[in-house]
């Protein structure tokens, strides 16, 4: 199985937010846009938080969260999956994230997309201790796997990153 590669970063130099997640699955991958499976949640909770509506076109989307002040990347810069599932990533590599905050200076709130990304970070990034005022927090996978939890469960929880959101547009 080969190396399978994360994007870039959707960012923004004003960026106070950062939202991760582990790697895009295969239908991400095959689209070259970040969230892009139909039946995953990220991009109606995005529109239902900041007007990120899924129907709006790719790149309208992404200049909207970078508007709203929010960075989105991958905690895994590469690694071996069979499938989309997070349970099959192999051979994980992490981004640089010390290069990553030390560009952006302005985020404070880390929000990770599902448990995955979650162990990821903390299993391969060494932050410096100026690093510190970095908070983090994990919400809900917004992944058709994580299926026990309905819609507005997930919304509800996302609705956390509204009060670290500092131009809101929905």
């Amino acid at each position: 199985m080969p190396h399978i590669r994360c994007f870039a970063p959707v960012e923004d130099a004003a960026a106070e937010v950062l939202i991760l997640g582990s790697m895009p699955g295969k239908a991400s991958l095959e689209a070259g846009q970040y969230y892009a499976h139909p039946r995953n949640a990220f991009w109606k909770i995005m529109g239902d938080l900041v007007g990120a509506y899924p129907d709006l076109p790719y790149e309208e989307r992404l200049h909207i969260l970078k508007s709203s002040g929010i960075a989105l990347w991958d905690v895994l810069e590469s690694c071996v999956r069979k499938t989309s599932l997070d349970s099959h990533i192999r051979e994980d590599a992490a981004n640089d994230f010390e290069d990553f905050f030390l560009r952006h200076p302005h985020i404070t709130r880390v929000f990770f997309n599902g448990a995955k990304a979650e162990q990821c970070f903390r299993k391969h990034v060494q932050l410096p201790p100026e690093s510190s005022p970095l908070q983090f927090c994990r919400l809900p996978s917004t992944s058709p796997a994580h299926a026990g939890m309905t819609y507005a469960g997930k919304l509800d929880a996302w609705r956390a990153i509204l009060q670290h959101v500092p131009r809101r547009l929905g």
